[in-house]
């Protein structure tokens, strides 16, 4: 596998994308993209289990449940999310497929809609409909980074990537974007992502294989605990490789690619949380199952404690346990073993057995201080471990949240 150096959604062969600024963002920034295949795709797609869903997401459950084979593109607004806007929302959100559906010259079911920014205000469609005429003009395989661009709300950069897969019998590009800063936590975790491939894959395959990138990538990052109305995942194949992904082998390396590119923007995602200045790696072993280390990885990912003191520097161990201890997993407290560590150095190990260890309080310190951190705990009541990635929770956080809206 091959990291292509600027990749991104229109780097396998066969798409292209437009960008635009329609007046939703200030300043005149990008705010509207298009994503379109010369070719039908098959496609696959998940969405928030928030209860609370923007009318883009309807639709685009609805559009997907009638057609999953025959997928042009993607349409995509930010800066206003069009969520919680009723029925003149969901109105909106056909109109924005209509519309774009005309401008790419292709049947309305063959596009899907995405939507990000403030919650609760009605999509200007008149806007709307300028910037899709515009992007419509301007569709270009060189256009990967504008529409990742275009996407953005809170964040501070384009999440871009794309890679190369090597078979015996050719070769398969599988390129992303995405967004998220804030709002972010698995079922779905809270963002918007495009993935396109130029292999031929069935889309009942594509669905399944989705779903498991998607479990060990994006339902395994948390910024703030909270779930949004918008979170989407759309995966395109439009076969334009030649390649086909049918026996179990090239599955397998399909999907270790597809797992790649989508923990790749959920770590770039969690390295832009809103606020944030560290990147957390929290590693559970010895569970009992794999529900177990994750349930427990995620509760220290999201306690506001453990956040403040990783924000802070402060090594501060008996947060952890305690959020730990309320996850609601059985574990003994005397075989609990915690360390703390940066990337490539060794481990400080901080409790064992339950009991502390005598390390050094500067040590702990000086690793908290670092921009990357893991922290690894051992329950040592079973086989299964689970990685969950978080950032600190800092006065930023507060600050852009606080204002959102004013």
């Amino acid at each position: 596998m091959q990291t292509i150096n600027g990749g991104g959604v229109v780097s396998p062969r066969g798409y292209v994308a437009g960008a635009a600024a329609c007046g939703l963002k200030k300043e005149r920034q990008l705010d509207l993209a298009l994503i379109y295949s010369e070719r039908d795709c098959s496609a696959a797609a998940l969405f928030t289990q928030n209860q609370v869903v923007a009318a883009p997401v309807i639709l685009d459950r609805d559009t997907i449940g009638v057609n999953h084979s025959a997928i042009r593109g993607v349409v995509a607004n930010a800066g206003n999310a069009n969520a919680c806007t009723g029925a003149p929302g969901l109105w909106a959100a056909r109109q924005m497929q209509k519309n774009a559906a005309f401008a790419l010259g292709c049947r309305e079911d063959q596009l899907f809609v995405l939507s990000t920014g403030v919650i609760g205000v009605q999509l200007p469609m008149s806007m709307v409909n300028v910037g899709i005429d515009a992007a419509a003009k301007r569709l270009s395989a060189d256009h990967g980074a504008v529409a990742a661009e275009a996407i953005l709300t809170t964040d501070t950069f384009a999440k871009q990537i794309a890679v190369r897969l090597p078979f015996e019998d050719g070769e398969i590009i599988i390129g992303g974007m995405a967004k998220g800063a804030g709002m972010i936590h698995p079922n779905m975790a809270t963002m918007l992502a495009v993935i396109t491939t130029d292999a031929a894959v069935a889309s009942e395959d594509l669905q399944q294989l989705l779903k498991v990138a998607a479990e060990w990538s994006f339902n395994r990052i948390s910024i703030d605990g909270d779930t949004s109305t918008n979170d989407t995942v759309i995966l395109l194949a439009n076969g334009a490789s030649g390649l086909e992904i049918i026996d179990q082998q090239k599955r397998i390396t399909f999907l270790s690619g597809l797992q790649y590119v989508c923990e790749r923007l959920a770590h770039m995602i969690v390295r832009d949380g809103e606020g944030a200045t560290k990147f957390v790696s929290i590693h559970v072993k010895g569970a009992a199952s794999e529900a177990d280390a994750h349930a427990v990885a995620n509760t220290i990912a999201t306690s506001p404690l453990v956040k403040t003191a990783l924000a802070g520097n402060d090594p501060n161990w008996g947060r952890i346990l305690a959020a730990a201890g309320r996850a609601g997993v059985l574990f003994e407290q005397s075989n609990l073993a915690l360390s703390i560590a940066n990337p490539n150095r060794d481990p400080l190990q901080l409790i064992t057995n339950g009991t502390p260890t005598d390390y050094q309080e500067d040590d702990a310190a000086a690793i908290f201080g670092q921009k990357e951190i893991d922290i690894e705990l051992n329950l040592r009541c079973g086989e299964a471990q689970a990685t969950v990635w978080t950032c600190d929770l800092t006065h930023g956080y507060v600050a852009i949240n606080a204002d959102y809206r004013t």
